[in-house]
């Protein structure tokens, strides 16, 4: 069983006050420190204890981002990862769920796989949008806010378990090749042993651009982007709520004054 894994480097902001920087379109990651993307993290511990469990294949980390993203790839790698590559290139830069799909779906076609990992979501977006939108790009089936994979037929068949709300569980099978977005909680991802990381930092790192995966400037990053950020803004600070007090035939009669008095009823 060949995997692909795609991860992210994201900033901690879970105990950070977050400032909006000059640009107003991007928060000011001076005092942030990095790491992978959550969600992410579990996808390659999954992706490394398949291959433990049928005792072959090969997992692939994949990254867009620049030269800073070394460091999560290179974690990856230390944990039971066997090759990587990363997407840089200028173009990349301000692309949506979509445009950053097509850049990794463009880089995974010319690998041979039969399952692609992402995250279920991105911690410093949300979105959620990219194990979707990387499925229907290599056209294959997929399936997201999975926490379980259970391997049928090597390379044929899985049965995945996706988290529903209410902490319900949807079973359903799936054939292979496909792309899982993992979600929070399906393992415990290990921590790299000294001998790993030792390892990981001599392994390449595949560098490749845009034009390296046959991609126009104009398909990928803002411009081939179907939501464009144009700014962050602080939440509006609004007025203090009035908690209306006594018995709810005279609530009911204060709250009809206050909606006659603003003009809304």
């Amino acid at each position: 069983m060949n995997m692909v894994v795609c991860v992210k480097r994201v900033p901690d902001t879970a105990e950070s006050e977050v400032h909006i920087d000059a640009s107003g379109k991007d928060i000011d990651k001076s005092r942030l420190s990095f790491g992978i993307n959550e969600c992410d993290n579990y996808a390659v511990e999954e992706a490394i204890q398949i291959k433990e469990r049928l005792g072959e294949g090969t997992v692939t980390v994949v990254s867009l981002g620049d030269k800073d993203s070394d460091e999560v790839i290179r974690m990856a790698l230390a944990k039971g990862g066997d090759e990587a590559m990363r997407l840089e290139d200028d173009a990349f830069k301000g692309g949506d769920g979509l445009a950053t799909a097509k850049a990794l779906a463009a880089a995974i076609k010319g690998l041979e796989y039969d399952i692609v990992f992402t995250g279920a979501l991105a911690d410093d977006d949300g979105y959620a949008v990219v194990p979707a939108a990387l499925g229907e790009l290599l056209g294959v089936p997929h399936a997201t806010y999975v926490k379980k994979v259970e391997i049928l037929e090597p390379g044929k068949r899985a049965k995945v378990g996706r988290e529903l709300e209410g902490g319900l569980m949807e079973f359903l099978e799936i054939d292979l090749p496909c792309v899982l977005g993992i979600q929070t909680g399906i393992n415990e991802p290990r921590y790299a042993s000294f001998k790993g990381i030792k390892q990981a930092a001599k392994k390449e790192i595949a560098v490749k651009s845009a034009a390296d995966l046959g991609l126009n400037a104009s398909e990928v990053g803002e411009a081939g982007s179907w939501a464009v950020l144009e700014k962050f803004t602080p939440p509006v600070v609004g007025e203090m709520a009035e908690i209306l007090e006594g018995e709810p035939e005279e609530t009911a009669a204060k709250l009809a004054a206050i909606l006659k008095e603003k003009g809304l009823v």
